[in-house]
């Protein structure tokens, strides 16, 4: 008898082939929904997987995106420019000196790459450890002291550059806080408002040299109005405690929150941090956090690849049908070259057929995070 080849197997002697795992990564890992949930939505459709079967494979296949993680943290710590943030993840596992299970999901978000870290402390040694010593360039953070600790922040290798979203929720709070200091507060408010929108107008005409110049003037003399009104206000002994306290923040983090002023690449706030962070709070409300140490990993990873292949405009199903194809081919190990598989290093080509075509007009360029920002 002359049969065809069995198909490759991405884990020996499983029963779920590339195809539902593909569903059940994306669904767990892109869309943050729970497992149990997962194993409902297939036994709709007559498919009745244990969850021990499906937890054992996601086990299994650690190993198999470990490489492509590596590369991927290579890649970011080298790009020059980050938005960081840290959130809550819940681990259940017990970790030596560390009481409770809350440990912390750092986000590195750059122009080409996502990185996500899993780490039990909120300590300053995480971002010093990912950036490592020969980092340079530029971060978008809030205040929190962690990133000021930062040893290449103090030898001025890495230059943080604060958020005015943060400021500016400062002067809310004590909007909604004091009513007799409401003009106050919202004058402030109003002045952030103006400082967006002269950034905004200058960013729009960097094709104009003339007019660039003159809406840099602009900026730059709202800056300066900002920083007298600052410190003359905080020179009036008769300055409330509330208003006091958010002034003194103000002028203490002045420096770094200027940094857009001379790189105007660089965004007025960490909103690009956070809404990366989002995703992986649902899943943290969904299905609370990770119950062993593997899985946690390969949260990280797969949060970090998958919203790096979103950055490129890339299709998550179609791009982990070619990746664990490869990985069968190679008989459930990764794949010789798994650099391959990364967008920065696919042809044009190779990028477009792995892209979420029906999102775009038909004909319209291939998304490439180099681009322009008024190209995406």
């Amino acid at each position: 008898m002359v049969t065809a080849p069995p198909p490759d197997k991405l884990i020996p002697k499983s029963s779920i082939g590339i195809s539902l795992w593909v569903l059940i990564l994306q669904r767990k890992f892109e869309f943050f929904q729970p497992l149990y949930r997962v194993i409902a939505e297939l036994r709709s459709h007559d498919l009745h997987l244990p969850a021990g079967t499906i937890t054992g494979g996601l086990q299994k296949l650690v190993p198999l995106f470990q490489p492509l993680y590596e590369l991927l943290v290579e890649h970011n710590r080298n790009e020059g420019h980050w938005h960081c943030d840290e959130t809550r993840w819940l681990m259940f596992i017990k970790h030596a000196d560390k009481a409770g299970f809350a440990w912390s999901l750092w986000v590195f978000a750059a122009k080409q790459s996502i990185v996500f870290v899993l780490d039990p402390t909120r300590s300053h040694v995480v971002p010093e450890a990912h950036f490592g010593n020969d980092a340079a360039g530029i971060v978008n953070v809030d205040r929190y002291v962690a990133y000021k600790a930062m040893a290449q922040v103090k030898t001025g290798r890495i230059i943080l550059a604060f958020c005015w979203a943060h400021v500016r929720r400062d002067f809310l709070t004590v909007l909604t806080s004091w009513s007799e200091l409401t003009d106050w507060a919202w004058s402030w408010v109003e002045e952030i408002g103006v400082l967006y929108q002269c950034n905004d107008q200058r960013l729009s005409l960097t094709e104009d040299a003339s007019a660039y110049a003159k809406a840099d003037r602009v900026l730059r003399a709202q800056v300066e109005h900002m920083r007298q009104r600052c410190d003359s206000e905080l020179s009036q002994p008769t300055l409330r405690q509330p208003q006091r306290k958010t002034l003194k923040s103000l002028h203490k983090h002045w420096a770094g929150l200027t940094v857009f002023v001379e790189h105007p690449q660089v965004p007025m706030d960490n909103n690009e941090a956070e809404r990366r962070e989002r995703g992986p709070v649902v899943a943290r409300k969904n299905f609370y956090g990770s119950g062993a140490l593997w899985s946690g990993r390969l949260a990280a990873m797969l949060f970090s690849l998958f919203q790096t292949l979103q950055v490129w405009g890339m299709d998550t199903a179609k791009w982990l049908t070619a990746y664990l194809s490869a990985c069968a081919k190679a008989e459930g190990e990764p794949p010789p070259d798994p650099q391959l598989f990364l967008p920065w290093n696919m042809t044009t080509q190779e990028r477009e057929h792995l892209s979420v075509a029906k999102s775009r007009p038909p004909g319209s360029p291939p998304l490439d995070p180099n681009a322009p920002t008024d190209a995406k």
